[in-house]
């Protein structure tokens, strides 16, 4: 425990309701790991802390800032990059229980959340009133808003319609010396002044705190539909992406399953999958009712052109849930190969993608691993989920030598290390492959203004 915790939590314990507050060494450690899978858990958080309202984390960030003592903010603990982990003690914020959504706006079209509520609830709310949130995280049935600003998290659905950051109109931020900020407006366009929330999301709640969003709706699409296309080679999926775009036409997502993705899923999860073609493109097309058949005729036909040896297209909704199960469900399937699965997040320009894939799989064939890839090929990105064994020393080497070459390979192809997953304590010593390092001073100067003292999740991307 850090010095002066003993004494920070009595503080905490009579200005908030001291049932929101966990101290035990149990309690506690089950808070010091996230969906990052480590070999070992070094910290725990000397204390967890729940808070209800904006006042409670004024209060709790007043009294840290006071006592010099890290405080880590913390949804449902899903992402991947270590980036809610305790690295050296301090105190868990819990949003759980700022879960409400507080405001549906259908005229301005906007809503605003607390950071605890569910993405996948939200986006069930809007629709219900013909409204619309685009950003679909692959676990959004239980990651938060709050989580989603914090890693700017995208989703499929990111090759049309963009990521959280273009969602985002305005946050409620308490800094680190307990103010209450604003950082945009209500309105769709504000250029007034500094664009405050950009800078916000994305900050994996390094630079604040965020306690309220409102973020931007649009209308709901009126019908939607997806294709399941299989291909023998890489080259001629990816070539098939290049020609749907030419001709003008906007998937609402472009996905991409290797041949060893949708074995593995196909044996865990039976969904009717091909299991011998080398990849496949999953292909969501939306919009008017009677627009659907047009798109669906052009895509068909280039996907044909293109040698696609396969094609399934969803004709009812059940249909459509199969393919886009078996699509989110390729992490969980992976994990059964080995006790560990690792997931990564590389993207680059879509015209290195092909170079990207192959390359990938070389590495991971070259320290014997098995990389089950998936990825948003709209934009050009790509997940490799490695199953490992983190109990063999071995094993666990060759992944760490696999993960820098990988990282390598994105940076010589003109990528970044994360599209939407951000950069956490996981990818941090390798930030510099793809950042000008007078960009990483100026980025360093900026977490020095705002957190001066830095206790605000201290030691995640730099």
């Amino acid at each position: 425990m850090l010095n002066n915790s003993k004494t920070l939590i009595k503080t905490l314990k009579k200005t908030l309701n001291p049932d929101n507050i966990l101290t035990t060494v149990e309690e506690c450690y089950a808070y010091a790991q996230d969906a990052t899978n480590s070999r070992t858990i070094k910290n725990i958080p000397d204390a967890v802390v729940f808070v209800e309202t904006v006042e409670d984390v004024v209060r709790v960030i007043s009294n840290a800032g006071r006592y010099k003592i890290p405080v880590i903010c913390r949804g449902a603990g899903t992402n991947v990059v270590g980036a809610c982990r305790v690295e050296h003690g301090g105190i868990i914020l819990n949003f759980s229980k700022m879960n409400k959504i507080l405001d549906i706006n259908p005229e301005n079209m906007t809503a605003r959340v607390q950071p605890g509520v569910i993405v996948g609830d939200l986006q069930k709310a809007v629709e219900d009133l013909g409204l619309f949130y685009p950003p679909d995280p692959s676990n959004l049935k239980v990651s938060t808003i709050g989580g989603s600003i914090a890693q700017s998290s995208g989703g499929a659905r990111t090759f049309k319609y963009g990521s959280t950051k273009d969602y985002v109109l305005d946050l409620q931020v308490v800094t680190a010396n307990g103010k209450i900020l604003r950082t945009g407006s209500n309105t769709v366009k504000n250029a007034t002044g500094y664009n405050l929330s950009t800078l916000f999301v994305g900050s994996e709640g390094t630079l604040g705190i965020v306690t309220e969003a409102t973020l931007k709706l649009i209308p709901k699409p009126e019908a939607k539909k997806v294709l399941m296309a299989y291909f023998n080679t890489v080259e001629t999926a990816i070539q098939a992406v290049n020609l749907i775009i030419e001709k003008k036409i906007c998937p609402a997502t472009i996905d991409f399953m290797d041949r060893n993705a949708i074995q593995t899923v196909e044996k865990f999860y039976p969904a009717g999958l091909l299991c011998d073609k080398d990849c496949a493109l999953v292909i969501e097309i939306d919009g008017f009712r009677n627009s659907i058949e047009y798109q669906q005729k052009i895509i068909e036909g280039i996907l044909h052109n293109c040698n696609a040896v396969d094609i399934q297209c969803s004709q009812c909704e059940e249909e459509y849930e199969r393919i886009w199960m078996a699509r989110r469900s390729s992490m969980g399937a992976c994990a059964k190969l080995k006790p560990n699965v690792t997931t990564d997040d590389v993207i680059v320009p879509r015209e290195n993608l092909a170079k990207l894939i192959r390359g990938i799989k070389k590495i991971c064939e070259k320290y014997d691993l098995t990389a089950c890839l998936v990825g948003h090929v709209g934009d050009g990105s790509v997940h490799p989920q490695i199953p490992i064994d983190y109990r063999d020393e071995d094993e666990y080497k060759r992944y760490k030598l696999a993960k820098s070459e990988i990282y390598d390979l994105t940076a010589k192809l003109g990528g970044i290390l994360s599209g939407e997953h951000g950069i956490g304590a996981e990818k941090r010593d390798h930030i510099a492959k793809v950042i000008n390092g007078v960009a990483l001073d100026y980025m360093r100067m900026i977490k020095k203004m705002f957190d001066p003292d830095n206790i605000l999740n201290p030691y995640k991307i730099f």
